[in-house]
């Protein structure tokens, strides 16, 4: 089987592919054949060394986020069957309840082997069965980004309708969060520096847009645009400088859900303190959480915001394109 392999140093350039024998599963073990994989951010910063990969790992198996068939299955599998539809956790052990210490060690794609390979060996609690609706292109974007965002709006504190929204760009996680805030009858607040953007933005639901080229203080719009209230929830997916922005963009007891990465950004907790607001960190989620959110893009027949699909050859070009930024939505390889 062909795969793509990662060296601890070089960066994309250092991506190569292989080809290694197909592993067979053992007891509570799922073959599963890999249809598509989606990137993310958290993908760029495994590649050029900015997140840890698991003991061992020289040349690293990367990406957490695929969609595929069962093929086959090992003795005492009770979960599934072959031929159903699944994607992997992308916390293998992270089932229920809150994140445990031992959960991130069982991270795919930085602390173990992930998905970019054409068959992957997982633990039978460690999938999920797929919305039947979608393809493996589209389902291959809920792992990590679908399910930030889900997380972030329905889990800890939930939103509910009527309350706002504010988004920083239209990345995958952003894309998400805007389809399920739109459906919860949620008001939602769009940030970027493209018109095209916006306006594709506008036509998604949401109710307000802000250029923050033309408006660097963009917190200030915000609180224009919601009476001086502030808005209930904030998902802090920008880069240096935007934390404090949207601590003073937020409601008195309001949540910022810190999802991008925060290095360099220096903020004044006052803002915190003033509001109380709740600054909270999310990541990806349990399978409790994912077959809860599937269930939700199953009744609504929710459909992924795909901006391109390569094919597996041209991983690298994928990588390049998302470095680019200059996707509206997730980027997907395509197992050919």
């Amino acid at each position: 089987m062909r795969l793509f392999r990662l060296p601890k140093s070089g960066g994309i350039d250092a991506l190569q592919p292989a080809e290694v024998d197909v592993p067979r599963p053992v007891r509570g073990q799922v073959l599963v054949r890999m249809r598509a994989a989606s990137l993310n951010y958290r993908d760029l910063l495994v590649a050029r060394g900015s997140i840890p990969r698991g003991a061992g790992l020289a040349n690293l198996v990367p990406l957490s986020d695929g969609a595929g068939e069962v093929v086959e299955i090992g003795p005492d599998v009770t979960r599934f069957r072959v031929g159903e539809r699944v994607a992997g956790i992308v916390m293998q052990s992270w089932l229920a309840g809150t994140i445990g210490l031992r959960d991130r060690a069982s991270t795919l794609g930085s602390a173990i082997d992930g998905v970019l390979a054409e068959y992957v060996r997982f633990e039978e609690d460690g999938l999920v069965p797929l919305p039947q609706h979608l393809t493996f292109e589209e389902a291959a974007c809920l792992p990590c980004a679908a399910l930030t965002a889900w997380q972030a709006l329905f889990c800890a504190r939930p939103l509910l309708p009527g309350q706002s929204v504010l988004l920083q760009g239209l990345g995958g996680v952003a894309v998400f969060a805007l389809q399920f805030a739109h459906a919860a009858g949620a008001r939602v607040i769009v940030l970027s520096a493209s018109r095209e953007r916006l306006d594709h933005a506008l036509a998604m639901g949401a109710a307000e847009v802000v250029n923050y080229a033309e408006t660097p203080e963009w917190q200030e719009s915000v609180l224009t645009l919601t009476g001086g209230r502030g808005v209930d929830h904030v998902l802090e997916l920008g880069g240096p400088g935007t934390l404090q922005r949207s601590l003073e963009a937020c409601r008195i007891g309001g949540v910022v859900h810190l999802i991008g990465m925060a290095d360099g950004q220096a903020i004044d907790p006052a803002a915190i303190l003033s509001r109380e607001v709740t600054l909270r960190g999310v990541f990806a989620g349990s399978r409790e959480m994912f077959d809860a959110m599937n269930r939700a893009i199953a009744y609504l027949a929710l459909q992924p915001e795909i901006d391109r699909v390569f094919p597996f050859a041209e991983t690298r070009t994928a990588y390049r394109h998302l470095e680019s930024q200059l996707n509206v939505g997730k980027v997907v390889i395509r197992f050919d």
